[in-house]
């Protein structure tokens, strides 16, 4: 795998974990 690949990996794991902490605690977002 290649460094693109895993930063490309970190990043939507970021978004999605974001997201998810966004929609169970909205007065936070």
């Amino acid at each position: 795998m290649t460094a693109i690949h895993w930063i490309g990996l970190g990043v939507s794991a970021a978004l999605l974990i974001y997201l998810f902490f966004a929609l169970m605690k909205p007065e936070k977002f």
